[in-house]
């Protein structure tokens, strides 16, 4: 029989460990192990046994006591000290579910379920991509995906054609069967998956050979999805009842559609707000011109005002993204680049130098000011 490891050990403690402390490690410890959180498990079983039984001795100021002298013959039933198997003051045939409960909301939900009952299928992800205009007008996809569907042989329970499934009688179909344990309350039950039926409380002897007795089956399917104007990327879509089927009749679950957008080569979205850049000639920028922006309506013409410096940004109302499910629109955004000409031959170099000659410091206030700030900090 193999070594019995230190109490102690066993729930993660120190020994001189205070009360609080072991009441503490034991919840965490117990709640890790539950059968119910690991059904046919048998390591967590035993380690769920063996948490309890150093929780019974080292919760007891008694048993403590002798264990931490003798060991753990100090609390061997042979020692006169009596064992784990004291009595309870909750009585005896306690539901571990009841007492947990209070500790970390208990398994009832799961023990009191019935294996045959409805149950809801669960949710499967698709992804689809749009480009930048198709997010800020909407549009309509085609998503492909595969889900599991109640098996069309026979049509969902299992079992061949001209057959049954039986029900089980280990677990009386339930799909639960429950089990005696001793513990610091005394002794109790908790319930598990059965295993002779592995939790459906159904038997099938001659199983339906296109879905190998599981009563479902993977189909490619399609579905035809309406992007609303305005999305986001990475936002997704939910459509019901698309998802896997359901059990014993249960609806199916939904669909979600994470929908990627592509960037775009001109334009940047912040919010429901459009950003671009518009590139302009210095002559344009100092002497105000009619130029045209682009727009995810199309085009637009704007007069750029006289002395526009590199970055001014200026705002077109109303042509950003749609609010998704509101009114309204976000905003475009323009940020003016000066674009300086390369390539310069010489005459029109000179031309520029005689430009520059002739403009003077006050054409230039922030080189001007630039200069004052050096000549101050120097000075």
């Amino acid at each position: 029989m193999a070594e019995k490891r230190d109490y102690y050990e066993v729930l993660g403690l120190q020994k001189g460990a205070s009360e609080d402390e072991i009441k503490k490690a034991f919840r965490q410890s117990a709640k890790k192990y539950h059968p119910d959180l690991h059904p046919g498990d048998k390591e967590c079983e035993e380690k769920f046994k063996e948490v309890n039984e150093a929780y019974e001795v080292l919760s007891d100021s008694e048993k403590r006591a002798r264990y931490d002298q003798f060991g753990h013959a100090g609390v061997d039933p042979n020692f006169g000290a009596g064992g784990a198997g004291g009595g309870s003051p909750f009585g005896g045939g306690i539901d571990l579910d009841d007492i947990f409960s209070s500790f970390f909301g208990g398994f009832g939900g799961r023990r009191q379920g019935r294996a045959n009952a409805p149950q809801r299928g669960s949710d499967i992800e698709a992804s689809v991509t749009i480009s930048f205009d198709e997010s800020a007008k909407g549009c309509k996809k085609t998503i492909s995906y595969t889900s599991v569907s109640t098996c069309d042989e026979c049509h969902g329970t299992g079992a061949a054609a001209g057959s049954q499934p039986k029900t089980c009688s280990a677990c009386g179909g339930s799909g639960r069967v429950t089990i005696n344990q001793r513990s610091p309350f005394g002794v109790i039950q908790t319930q598990r998956s059965c295993d002779a039926c592995h939790g459906t409380g159904k038997i099938i002897d001659n199983p339906c050979r296109k879905c190998s007795g599981s009563g479902r089956q993977r189909k490619n399917r399609t579905v035809d999805v309406t992007i609303p104007a305005g999305i986001r990327d990475q936002q997704i879509l939910n459509i019901s009842g698309h998802g896997n089927a359901g059990y014993n009749g249960g609806p199916a679950g939904d669909l979600h559609v994470y929908v990627k957008v592509r960037s775009h080569s001109m334009f940047e979205r912040r919010g429901d707000d459009v950003w671009c850049d518009l590139p302009l000639t210095f002559a344009q920028a100092a002497l105000g011109s009619e130029v045209v922006v682009p727009t995810l309506e199309g085009d637009v013409k704007y007069t750029i005002h006289e002395s526009t410096q590199p970055n001014d940004v200026f705002k077109l109302k109303g042509r950003g993204f749609p609010h998704l499910g509101g009114r309204g629109k976000g905003d475009q955004y323009v940020r003016v680049v000066i674009e300086v000409p390369k390539g310069l031959n010489g005459k029109q170099k000179d031309l520029l130098r005689d430009f520059e000659r002739s403009l003077g410091e006050k054409n230039y206030p922030k080189r001007r000011n630039f200069f004052d700030k050096i000549k101050k900090h120097f000075n």
